[in-house]
């Protein structure tokens, strides 16, 4: 006869006590109705920079914030808006927590590489990406400059071309290839108050929130200290052995434009970049943006085409003059644009 099973009663349960002032954990979070929203202008090691606007009772001030606990890993980068509780004072020592990150209007992403499936997001609520190159000293590099008209098409921002160093080679010739396009463009030679260049520009971004990129070298940081004249943007040079630019900024920072007529503005600088990884867009989301070949690829395409293959319906679209009389440069800049998202 085999063991017999012990009978088990009330004197095996073990209860443990309470913990002397723990309390029971909740899902609910508070609401922080008190809290205070600002924009976020700089990041710096776990402490982000706030800009409060002024209200009935407190003056505009600068607040600095960590992210609070219960936020975990969320990302919070420059541009968003964000709301703050505890000492919101700004005051020198003083710092608050971020407890909410404010529902976003767009969002500028990039992966490291087309191969990488984590998106990283660079800047929030911007509604326009200014991409900068130079003419030449470094040469232009048009691939780079198709993968961010992606990345902005993709976000949803407008773009604009900012073309530097225009007296050392011509605009015109360069300008050529994306007038399918129809991206607005400025060039600019000498960076000085009241030129013509710099003039145009500070009108393009009056009003607006712009975040600049290109890759290093291109002179985006002397365009910004041109633009703030207080930013202080550090600067370099070109590398003579390999063409390539010095990094100079080394963290997106967001900076007030001095007022003018078309309003208040805002510039985000971001560090310059060696590539544009474009592996989180959907081709299906850039074609979207060409509303004149949208129709075309809707009606004849097979599914899963790539608009770039024998079965393409696009190709008969265009021919058939639906597209319009530019319709056959602007399927090339499409397909151009596509073919960005795999080629370095």
């Amino acid at each position: 006869m085999g063991r017999r099973a012990r009978d088990y009663d009330e004197r095996d349960v073990r209860v443990r006590p309470n913990r002397r002032g723990s309390r029971p954990r909740t899902k609910e979070r508070p609401a922080h109705d008190d809290a205070v929203v600002g924009m976020v202008t700089a990041v710096d090691r776990g402490r982000w920079t706030a800009l409060v606007p002024a209200d009935g009772e407190h003056p505009e001030r600068v607040v600095i914030a960590m992210r609070a606990r219960e936020l975990g890993r969320t990302p919070i980068v420059v541009g968003d808006q964000v709301a703050m509780v505890g000492d919101t004072s700004g005051a020198d020592g003083s710092l608050a927590r971020i407890v909410r990150v404010e529902e976003r209007r767009s969002v500028l992403r990039r992966t490291a590489d087309d191969t990488d499936p984590v998106e990283r997001v660079i800047v929030a609520n911007a509604d326009q990406l200014v991409i900068v190159s130079a003419l030449a000293n470094p040469e232009p590099r048009p691939r780079l400059i198709d993968r961010c008209l992606v990345a902005a098409y993709d976000a949803g921002m407008d773009p604009l071309l900012v073309l530097t160093k225009s007296d050392l080679a011509r605009a015109e010739d360069f300008l050529a290839q994306y007038e399918p396009l129809g991206v607005p463009h400025v060039a600019t030679a000498v960076l000085e108050p009241g030129s013509a260049g710099l003039e145009e520009l500070r009108g393009r971004l009056a009003g607006r929130v712009s975040v600049l990129v290109g890759h290093s070298g291109v002179g985006k940081s002397t365009l910004v200290n041109a633009l703030v004249p207080d930013a202080d943007r550090a600067t370099g040079d070109v590398n003579d052995v390999t063409g390539r630019g010095r990094h100079t900024s080394t963290s997106a920072i967001a900076l007030r434009l001095p007022g003018g007529p078309g309003g208040v503005g805002w510039i985000i600088d971001t560090p310059g970049i060696r590539s544009f990884g474009l592996a989180h867009v959907e081709p299906a989301r850039i074609i979207e943006h060409f509303p004149d070949l949208a129709g075309g690829a809707e009606q004849g395409c097979p599914r899963g085409c790539t608009h770039d293959e024998p079965d393409c319906a696009l190709d008969a679209w265009v021919a058939d003059g639906h597209a319009g009389p530019g319709g056959e440069g602007r399927l090339d800049s499409l397909r151009r644009l596509l073919r960005a998202r795999s080629d370095p």
